[in-house]
């Protein structure tokens, strides 16, 4: 059970580029970090993704993918890591930093990396964990690119090859791919597309940058009135419409980003009120696909205080989007508990990625 005093600091609001509020400390880090550190190096139960070409094949997560095995699943284990680097980052003298850097030592050693690599590269695993789980890996790499510490510049040389192939595998397909994939779950282009972006900055990779933001504009840039009313879906975790909009915020200017989201989400009111919108309930947390809907929540709330980073200062909008993205902040993050694994072993990454403001801050 969340105490009352934990909860406030939980669900303190977060609506500029700022660092994380000083309100969210240790306290609430260490229950989000014990989240990821009971389950980087758990490997069952597990749910892979992985084409069989020949009885060889059949072997452990362990072996197969040696660095991010745990979590249940490739794409989870992977955002548990970052949010490992991202917690002991944040706070470095907290308690369980030691214990995330030791967990992120075991799993980030140059035979692992050269492990994934081979896995990622291998015939018939093309679209292996695409978009989804290769924008967490880099945003992975971007965290350690941008910590100032000798152990992450020696994690992130290490993951360099990966990284690497993750980002040639996503430029091969971008070019390739003729329309944007519209769902709530991991195949959401527009998430993904949000993370690359913030990734190809952070690296100064101009060219992935720009092949980037040109199929943004073509997917995106003349959509108009999305579907909101149909959202969500009985297991999104991300929703189409806010995904979007808080992906063209990163492209577009202000003046420019107020015209389009006008003509793209003209529900928003401007009266201030949250009704618009209201948070996703989950009938049974213990179900894996259910419990999609906690998460749902929280990438709402992201979602929203990243568009009211894109809008102008003085935008009528602002007080709405501001009262829904906290009323969604507040019902994510009464569901990160870890009661059940089904969802204790992800949400704890979209708890942070919320709480810490990462996809505000400017890389």
């Amino acid at each position: 059970m969340t105490s009352p005093l934990l909860l406030t600091i939980l669900v303190t609001t977060l609506t500029s580029h700022t660092p994380p509020s000083p309100e969210f400390g240790a306290e609430a880090a260490t229950r989000f970090a014990e989240l990821a550190l009971a389950c980087v190096h758990r490997e069952y139960p597990n749910k892979i993704a992985h084409v069989l070409a020949g009885d060889a094949d059949v072997r452990p997560p362990r072996e197969l993918t040696p660095a991010f095995y745990g979590c249940y699943d490739w794409h989870s284990a992977v955002h548990g890591h970052w949010l490992l680097v991202r917690l002991a980052r944040t706070f470095p003298e907290a308690p369980f930093a030691a214990r995330a850097r030791e967990e992120v030592a075991k799993s980030l050693t140059p035979a692992n990396i050269e492990a994934e690599v081979r896995y990622l590269s291998a015939p018939g695993r093309v679209s292996f964990e695409r978009p989804y789980g290769l924008a967490w890996l880099l945003q992975l790499a971007a965290e350690l690119r941008e910590w100032d510490d000798p152990q992450a510049r020696e994690w992130s040389a290490t993951l360099k090859p990966l990284e690497a192939r993750a980002a040639d595998r996503l430029r091969e397909w971008l070019p390739k791919l003729s329309r944007p994939i519209r769902e709530g779950e991991h195949d959401q282009t527009a998430f993904s597309f949000g993370l690359i972006l913030d990734w190809a900055r952070q690296a100064e990779d101009r060219a992935m940058e720009q092949l980037l933001t040109s199929r943004v504009e073509t997917f995106y840039g003349k959509d108009v009135r999305c579907p909101l009313a149909y959202e969500p879906s009985g297991q999104d975790f991300l929703s189409p419409c806010l995904g979007e909009a808080d992906l063209m915020r990163r492209i577009l200017p202000p003046a420019r980003f107020a015209t389009w989201l006008r003509a793209f989400l003209p529900e928003i009111p401007t009266d201030g009120s949250s009704a618009w919108l209201a948070p996703a309930v989950v009938t049974d947390p213990s179900d894996p696909k259910l419990a999609h809907l906690d998460g749902l929540n929280l990438s709402r709330a992201w979602m929203l205080e990243g568009i009211v980073s894109g809008l102008p200062p003085a935008d009528k909008r602002l007080r709405a989007l501001r009262a829904t993205a906290k009323q969604h902040r507040e019902a994510g993050l009464r569901a990160v508990t870890g009661a059940h694994y089904e969802g204790g072993h992800w949400l704890g990454s979209f708890a942070v990625y919320l709480v810490t403001g990462r996809g505000l801050r400017k890389p």
